[in-house]
């Protein structure tokens, strides 16, 4: 039986419907994992240069990672290594195509300083180096249509932030309307969170089910609250229904 889907379309909301499954898990990636599940948080955000005591606190977090693990014991981290078994489910690399919460992690350890970007993306790296867990942010405003997750197809364009053109074929990809928005390797740059984002979208892909995803969520709410103002918000887990 086909996935019951309700489609969202976030284009046109003015107030925040319940998104609840209202975002399309494709049949193909469901089939391959039958326990798979999105994590959401959207909101309005008030966005701008990080202030000091977000940085204070990845430069804390930093210095814990950096003193704790290797690059080892980074892909032993449990949303890492689960992210990275799917990968290889789906027949691509992990460790040429890295899940962004491990790309961040490893550039600690290799003693490269993670570039502040904003109040919003900087809340969800540092979320995202507290737990391991892969974030994808979106500008809510600039995701046309509907979202659905499904798998990359060859020749598929995708622009990654800060990367350029990226081989998304087997990758886990989430897309509106007219396209690819963002993976857990990457953000794309049509989407991206900016300095005037005032709306976000922030999804997580529970592979093997909703381990660490509540947390996770509960985290990015009180970060982004605390940093970027967060105001008129909703989180919940997106679940297939048969």
């Amino acid at each position: 039986m086909e996935n019951t889907v309700i489609f969202l379309n976030f284009k046109t909301m003015a107030i925040f419907p319940d998104p609840d499954s209202h975002i399309h898990i494709r049949k193909e990636i469901s089939s391959l994992f039958p326990n798979i599940v999105i994590g959401y948080l959207l909101g309005n955000v008030e966005n701008g240069p990080a202030n000091q005591e977000l940085r204070d606190l990845i430069n804390i977090r930093s210095l814990d990672i950096s003193g704790t693990l290797d690059e080892e014991g980074i892909r032993q981290v449990e949303g890492i290594s689960l992210g990275k078994k799917a990968y290889r489910q789906l027949g691509k690399d992990p460790n040429r195509y890295r899940l962004s919460a491990e790309a961040l992690m490893r550039r600690i350890v290799k003693g490269k300083e993670l570039y502040s970007i904003s109040s919003v993306v900087d809340s969800l790296n540092l979320v995202s180096l507290c737990t391991g867990v892969t974030i994808g942010g979106f500008d809510l405003d600039l995701v046309e249509g509907n979202i659905e997750l499904g798998i990359g197809q060859l020749g598929e364009k995708f622009v990654a932030i800060g990367r350029g053109p990226l081989n998304i074929e087997n990758l886990p990809v989430y897309r509106d309307c007219r396209g690819a928005i963002g993976s857990p390797t990457s953000d794309c740059e049509r989407t991206q969170i900016t300095l005037t984002t005032q709306r976000t979208l922030m999804l997580i892909t529970g592979f093997y089910g909703e381990t660490g995803i509540g947390e996770t969520l509960e985290q990015l709410k009180l970060s982004l609250s605390r940093f970027c103002l967060l105001s008129e918000d909703q989180t919940g887990i997106i679940r297939i229904t048969q």
